[in-house]
């Protein structure tokens, strides 16, 4: 039986994910950015939560990892990079998998954002957790990896089945697509962007999005048709440092 995401704002522009295996019922968080609104969001749907999954170290994405184990037992599993902040107890890295009742989520290294990021990857439905690595229009900030490690992660996303449907961890589309227009002539990125501009006067969240959308939109994925007499992972550092400054 397929997965039900139940997605919810959180914090200032965070979005948490519960998931719920059809099969066993069993419930996954993936991060923890904010225990009362996720404990909140668990009772409303009379679920409870048997596994967080956490993409990597940031407090907005393990700080509540504490207080979910306290309330609902559940089994706390991440990168190894958490251990140093917030408490874990099973640590997963690249080719590891996590069983979700028939649930199998593989794991993905996509370290940039900081250097064990991991991203959590469901074949059979189609759909990618990736936190802070991939957003809608964007990717994240390089707080401790490279360009080459953030390139590759990228790239191995971008590998993935296109009707993918990928679930980032912020609504930050608006801000990435004003950059986006800046730098990138995408045939389709206008008419994209009038639709999240729309949505988000409606009040609608713009992630989830899709791989497919991203490889046509997205100017970190395009970055070497943007700059062809770089290689890649030039090309993307160039792009990665214009947004850094941009203030569009």
């Amino acid at each position: 039986m397929p997965l039900t995401i139940h997605q919810f704002p959180c914090l200032s522009d965070n979005y948490g994910f519960l998931v719920r295996d059809g099969e066993s019922e069993r419930v996954a968080c993936i991060d923890t950015p904010d225990a009362a609104a996720i404990i909140a969001a668990a009772e409303a749907q009379g679920w409870g939560i048997d596994l967080v999954l956490n993409t990597h170290w940031h407090p907005d994405h393990a700080g509540g990892n504490a207080a979910i184990k306290a309330r609902f037992g559940a089994e706390l599993i991440g990168p190894r990079e958490v251990l140093a902040h917030y408490p874990l107890d099973r640590e997963v890295g690249d080719g590891d998998t996590v069983a979700l009742g028939g649930t199998q989520f593989a794991v993905l290294d996509t370290g940039g954002h900081t250097l064990g990021h991991i991203s959590y990857y469901d074949a059979a439905d189609g759909v990618v957790f990736v936190g802070d690595t991939l957003f809608p229009l964007g990717c994240g900030r390089l707080f401790e990896g490279t360009p080459q490690q953030m390139w590759a992660s990228l790239s191995r996303l971008a590998e993935l089945p296109a009707e993918t449907v990928v679930y980032s961890a912020h609504e930050y589309t608006l801000a990435n697509g004003r950059f986006a227009l800046s730098v990138d002539p995408a045939p389709d990125l206008a008419a994209r962007m009038a639709q999240v501009r729309a949505a988000r006067e409606r009040g609608e969240p713009t992630v989830p999005t899709t791989i497919a959308a991203e490889r046509a939109t997205n100017p970190f994925l395009r970055a070497p048709l943007l700059s062809a007499e770089h290689e890649p992972a030039a090309a993307f550092a160039q792009l990665r440092a214009l947004k850094d400054n941009f203030k569009g």
